[in-house]
């Protein structure tokens, strides 16, 4: 088990990396209106790097927040795995970052790039994505994965070496419902008048209390308008 924990410990970190250094290469192909094909790369987006044109010659694009805010988070779950293997709430706090990012690049490759994608100075006459960004989001996709997977591992290899004295993450899970489901059924649900009732009066006292700020808001206004016009 320690075996296959370092493993998926590795991978989570070579795929975390791997999706750092793809940010790197051709994310967007852009068109312009002179027909010219620039290819962009995630970098370049994200934070509004040089493209030379033959016709305005180099050029900076603006930032694309978007993509700036994913490889940013890209680079925090590829340090954060590096350092998975000496303390503990790395560990944890990897995947979590790399399965945000994941998502947010997933939902980014899934969707037109004109709203993702700012690529002004230029004036383009298309705009479509590479096959790099999906490779991009698959790896941050595992890289959660394998170490959620860890998570899973390094506490299932804590239990049995604590001769069944600490619980398992399901076991933990499993508890924390059935306490959930007590709790529940302790509750006493008000009848339809009692919450009729409550809500007039929730309702009365909102009234009076708008009612009481207008008409202090319409008195200190007047008494401005007083003092101004005097």
């Amino acid at each position: 088990m320690k075996v296959l924990n370092n493993i998926c410990r590795v991978l989570a970190l070579v795929l975390a990396v791997g999706a750092l250094v793809l940010f790197f290469l051709s994310f967007v192909s852009i068109t312009t209106s002179g027909g010219e094909l620039l290819k962009v790369t995630g970098a370049q987006l994200g934070f509004g790097g040089k493209v030379t044109t033959t016709t305005l010659g180099k050029v900076d694009l603006a930032k694309s927040s978007q993509i700036l805010f994913c490889f940013l988070l890209t680079a925090i779950a590829a340090i954060l795995s590096a350092f998975s293997f000496k303390f503990k709430w790395t560990h944890v706090a990897a995947p979590i970052v790399a399965l945000v990012s994941g998502i947010y690049m997933l939902v980014i490759s899934l969707s037109n790039p004109v709203f993702f994608v700012d690529y002004r100075p230029l004036t383009i006459a298309g705009l479509s994505y590479d096959p790099v960004i999906y490779f991009t989001t698959a790896a941050l996709l595992l890289a959660s994965a394998f170490g959620i997977a860890s998570i899973f591992l390094t506490n299932y290899i804590g239990v049995k070496e604590s001769k069944g004295a600490k619980k398992t993450i399901n076991q933990h899970i499993v508890s924390f419902l059935r306490e959930y489901k007590s709790e529940v059924k302790k509750i006493v649900w008000p009848g339809p008048r009692s919450v009729v009732k409550n809500t007039t009066v929730v309702l009365i006292i909102c009234l009076l209390i708008g009612a009481f700020i207008w008409l202090l808001d319409f008195g200190l206004s007047q008494l401005v308008k007083l003092i101004l016009g005097s």
